[in-house]
């Protein structure tokens, strides 16, 4: 007899778990991950209470853009909508609100500034920036400036961080793109907003686009209604895009980050289209060590042994890392104002609260083994496999 849990169960398992700690703002997130799938309005709700705990501005912005697109993947078997006619061009509200939605960035960091991640680094390297380093080599080889990468891994271990660093790294311009940038109330306004990205990044080249959560916006296309033929329309204006139908992309980069790469629609990855990938894994030892101290600077601290705190932290992610170094202040401080006299974080209370820290890149490793054990594999998850077998894993 199986007495495991229904989804319905487990769900309201963890609505308890997050209940008796309102505070703890990783399980919050995990949650509202957990409730797009099953129940967006619920998520929805439980989105409102992430932010208004402090949740990560950042990460509230990319859970409302899968909130979105889950909602529109429920709406799709719905009748679509009438079509609404979308604004003309040259409507002057048009170009003033698109001139400043994509206003590129400078970022000022580079892959030197990312602590540790030896192995990321080294493959970005050889697989993507080299070539771009050596303008006058590639044009030799026909190579034309450019080029396309995906990166993909838990959620909460810096892609995004890295695909500023990228930027800074070529000296480009960054505009960095969700889905809730894309969707409109008009028809046809999401395939005019790809274009315009692609038309600024262009103009501003060389330039890096930053689609986050890409399996959102580049998901699969599938038959249904209204809400699934409008993420048909917006892929095939990106194909088009990155195909440069219309202009010529050389000097513009796009980099995509996703923590769900089965869920990317196959014609994106083809040859000369997203055809580069990398394999973000939980910051390394030499990272964690770096975060943490990073979090704890200009911070009551009672010389912390940040390497001892990383040895006890593997396989954390970074986001997982900010939520350790946030408790353990948080505590310090209640302690301090019960004492009446300043109490300082210890290593020793960083390492009790890691011990009460559920790694949240677990998930992440049970939900794509039974993709790599029966899904289609074009070499997306070569470096995926290579670390399982580093460490062991089945």
């Amino acid at each position: 007899m199986n007495d495991a849990p229904s989804g319905n169960d487990f769900v309201e398992v963890i609505a308890r778990e997050v209940a008796a700690d309102p505070g703890n703002l990783a399980l919050r997130e995990d949650f509202v991950t957990l409730l797009l799938e099953h129940d967006p309005d619920r998520a929805a709700h439980e989105l409102g209470a992430f932010e208004a705990h402090g949740g990560d501005p950042a990460r509230a912005r990319v859970l409302r853009a899968r909130l979105m697109a889950a909602r529109m993947r429920t709406s799709s078997s719905a009748p679509p909508a009438e079509p609404v006619p979308a604004p003309a061009d040259d409507d002057p509200e048009v170009i003033g609100a698109e001139a400043s939605l994509w206003d590129a960035e400078r970022p000022k960091v580079t892959l030197a500034d990312v602590a540790g991640l030896a192995e990321v680094k080294q493959h970005l390297d050889s697989t993507f920036l080299a070539p771009l380093r050596n303008p006058e080599l590639a044009a030799a080889f026909g190579q034309t400036p450019g080029g396309s990468l995906l990166m993909y891994g838990p959620p909460g271990c810096g892609k995004t961080y890295i695909a500023r660093a990228i930027a800074g790294d070529l000296g480009a311009s960054f505009i960095h793109v969700t889905l809730a940038d894309l969707l409109g109330k008009y028809v046809g306004e999401s395939e005019k907003a790809v274009q315009s990205i692609f038309r600024h990044a262009r103009a501003a080249a060389p330039c890096v686009i930053f689609f986050d959560e890409f399996d959102a916006l580049g998901g699969k296309r599938t038959s249904g209604g209204g809400g699934s033929q409008a993420m048909r329309m917006l892929v095939t204006q990106l194909l088009e895009e990155l195909d440069g139908v219309g202009s010529a992309n050389d000097g513009v980069y796009f980099l995509a980050a996703t923590n769900r790469p089965w869920d990317i629609d196959s014609a994106l990855r083809r040859p000369g289209r997203i055809d580069k990938t990398v394999l973000v894994l939980p910051p390394d030892a030499v990272a964690r060590a770096a975060i943490v101290q990073g979090a704890l600077e200009g911070k009551p601290a009672a010389d912390v042994d940040v390497v001892a705190v990383a040895a006890a932290t593997e396989g954390f992610s970074g986001a997982d890392l900010a939520h350790l170094t946030t408790s353990a202040l948080q505590q310090a401080m209640t302690e301090s104002m019960s004492r009446g006299e300043l109490v300082p974080v210890t290593t020793e209370s960083l390492l009790a609260a890691a011990g009460t820290i559920t790694q949240s890149t677990r998930s992440w490793f049970d939900q794509v083994a039974p993709v790599l054990e029966y899904g289609v594999d074009d070499g997306t998850f070569d470096q995926l496999r290579a670390h399982r077998v580093k460490r062991g894993m089945q």
